[in-house]
């Protein structure tokens, strides 16, 4: 009788397969519970940046037509304050960096990121754009006003709210380019210049072509405008230049995801943003499904840049039609139009 219990015990045991089996299982059901809790720790934690609330706009509401001359005016055909509606998940960021000197912005771009339907557009503003300011050359809102200025005179100008900011720290910049490795670019002109003066001392000379550029050079590209003997490119040419090497250091960075807190480590310590490491893993996991060569879109607004105003230095003027376009095509937040009174792209006459 004691053998048969011994030998039923034994059978209640089972076999050496079936142990590891059970024991795979339970491993699996733990590790699909830490999945779990780990996923719904990520969605409570990383989550969609806000977006700025929009100004309220002045709407012509429907009403009866009539024929009867007789018949008074209906107030509620003119037009009542109405608030403008944000796409979800459409975010704009102000990108701007600093000249060698740190006060003004040598560089001035508004990005729009429609996480939606994964398109981005960068536009850049020419750093002498007139505004409506005392100083009247937007590069000079910095220095007096600081990023927050900078905000409001980019979003007077161009008619829609600036969700968030990005000022760029060119150790920063250099960082990040040698953190992935350097980017093949073509460079657009024959650059010579140089400048002893400059903090740190300036010696661009690259030959027009495509170049492998590592962090310091790829800053003194982007930093370039003229020749020693003043040939070279416009702000224009200067800004398109820049915005072709963002987008070829974005595309390394998105090419190895492996690396992303590497690179957030990066952009926190060397950029200054109103952005949180949470909002910056959720934009970071978001841009992991942008297609940077058929999802973005960029441009510089055109202008005049020989106009004077006030009897001062030449101002860039901005062509308000073809301008308005862009903000529509590529910027453009809300779910209707936005108009030209809502912007304030000030004429010199």
């Amino acid at each position: 009788m004691a053998k048969r219990l011994i030998k039923k015990k034994k059978k209640r045991r089972g076999s050496p397969l079936g142990r590891i089996f059970r024991t795979l299982y339970r491993t699996v059901v733990v590790l699909s519970a830490l999945i779990v809790v780990f996923f719904c720790a990520y969605k409570a934690l990383v989550k969609p940046p806000e977006q700025a609330a929009p100004p309220t706009a002045a709407v012509p509401q429907p009403t009866a037509a009539t024929d009867d001359p007789h018949t008074e005016e209906d107030e509620s055909a003119l037009p009542t304050p109405t608030p403008l509606v944000r796409k979800e998940g459409f975010y704009t960021f102000l990108l701007a960096a600093t000249d060698e000197g740190g006060g003004n912005t040598d560089t001035i771009m508004v990005v729009a990121y429609d996480t939606a339907n994964q398109k981005m557009g960068v536009v850049s503003i020419p750093r002498d754009t007139l505004v409506d300011r005392k100083i009247p050359k937007i590069n000079s809102v910095y220095a007096s006003d600081g990023i927050d200025g900078l905000k409001d005179v980019v979003s007077d100008l161009i008619g829609i709210p600036i969700d968030h900011y990005v000022t760029v720290n060119l150790n920063g910049f250099q960082r990040l380019v040698n953190a992935v490795g350097g980017v093949d670019f073509y460079v657009p002109c024959d650059m010579n210049y140089d400048d002893p003066t400059a903090d740190p001392p300036l010696s661009i000379h690259y030959t027009e072509g495509m170049t492998h550029l590592d962090g310091q050079e790829a800053m003194e590209v982007v930093r370039f405008r003229h020749n020693n003997d003043g040939s070279g490119y416009t702000d224009v040419g200067r800004s398109q230049t820049q915005q072709k090497l963002l987008i070829a250091v974005g595309k390394k960075v998105l090419a190895n995801p492996v690396k992303i807190a590497d690179y957030v480590d990066i952009f926190l310590k060397n950029v200054k943003t109103d952005l949180s490491a949470t909002d910056i893993i959720w934009l970071a996991t978001q841009a992991a499904g942008l297609d940077l060569d058929n999802g973005v879109t960029t441009a510089t607004l055109p202008g005049d840049g020989t106009v004077r105003y006030r009897g001062t230095s030449w101002c860039y003027q901005l062509e308000r039609e073809e301008c308005l376009e862009i903000f529509n095509t590529m910027l453009n937040p809300y779910t209707t139009e936005i108009t030209m009174d809502m912007t304030n792209m000030l004429q010199a006459s």
